[in-house]
């Protein structure tokens, strides 16, 4: 849902480039719901979140942290990407003001899965998400996070040097009409599927929080301690999926974060990433693109 490419410039640099406001960017409109440290500081609990960086503007978040010497738990968040990119080279852009755009600095131990620190994030988006709107939001493994079956949520992590920079992008404030239409999961923003649009700090803040509380718990036993919310929140399980040409019913994430699947022929296959697209077939046998998954409220637990 996020991320940026090209050159990388140091932290400074970045810095500098972005003094001046982006043309997107109405600071009266901004300045209730910003994203200032002086906003999301106060808000923090944990050691996530410190140090605080914030731009208005920069090519991607991840360019602030990748390579970078600045401890465990770090943040760079910026008001508005220029190159903004997603899983799988996909750009994303948001207007200035409109999302949550935010990336971590982890250094988790060599004994773990980095890759599985996509599925912890979006553990942690979603009940960030939850607790803050009220409303139901599943994983869409590996990474997206769902509200009423649309995507409101992406994390990319990236691998550098022995560190992990997770990148999340959350749609809190667009409009229909600024929400992309061809994505390959339906678009929604927190303003247009929740009955709650809450303050972009203050659920900046939740997510930080949360993904701290579960970060800690992989980093000490993987995601054992994290099965029993994988499942209450696995917004695939027992659905129709499409993986490339293949149509599939998917069963379950597994203990190490992938996912099981089984084949027309009865057959099981085990993914470890790729494009997972939900099938929904319509009254004549056709298939439709989803609206919306039906969902309960997970169990909160993990």
């Amino acid at each position: 849902m996020r991320r940026g490419g090209g050159r990388k410039p140091s932290i400074p640099e970045v810095a500098a480039e972005s003094g001046a406001s982006s043309p997107q960017l109405d600071r009266a409109e901004l300045a209730p719901d910003s994203l200032a440290p002086e906003q999301v500081r106060r808000r923090l609990g944990g050691r996530f979140g410190r140090p605080y960086r914030y731009v208005e503007e920069c090519a991607s978040t991840q360019l602030l942290l990748l390579g970078s010497e600045l401890p465990e738990g770090a943040v760079a968040v910026a008001e508005y990407q220029t190159a903004g990119r997603g899983r799988r080279g996909r750009s994303w852009v948001a207007p200035a003001g409109s999302s949550i755009l935010v990336s971590i600095l982890l250094r988790p131990p060599p004994a773990r899965r980095a890759p599985e620190l996509s599925l912890v994030s979006a553990l942690a988006v979603a009940a960030a998400i939850e607790s803050e709107t009220g409303a139901a939001a599943l994983v869409k493994w590996p990474n997206d996070v769902l509200v009423a079956g649309r995507k409101v949520a992406g994390i990319l992590a990236e691998l550098a040097e022995g560190a992990v920079v997770v990148g999340i992008g959350v749609n809190v404030r667009q409009t229909e009409d600024e929400l992309p239409l061809d994505a390959p999961t339906p678009a929604g923003s927190l303003r247009t599927v929740a009955s709650v649009m809450p303050g972009r700090a203050t659920l900046l803040a939740a997510i930080l929080a949360e993904l701290e509380r579960r970060y800690e718990r992989w980093r000490e036993e993987g995601l054992v301690p994290l099965s029993a919310e994988i499942e209450a929140r696995d917004a695939l399980r027992g659905r129709v999926v499409r993986v490339g040409d293949v149509e599939a019913i998917a069963r379950r994430i597994l203990p190490d974060g992938r996912l099981e699947v089984e084949l027309q022929d009865g057959g099981r296959r085990v993914l470890d990433g790729g494009e997972v697209r939900l099938v929904l077939v319509g009254p004549s046998g056709e298939e439709t693109q989803p609206r919306s998954i039906p969902a309960t409220r997970p169990d909160r637990r993990g």
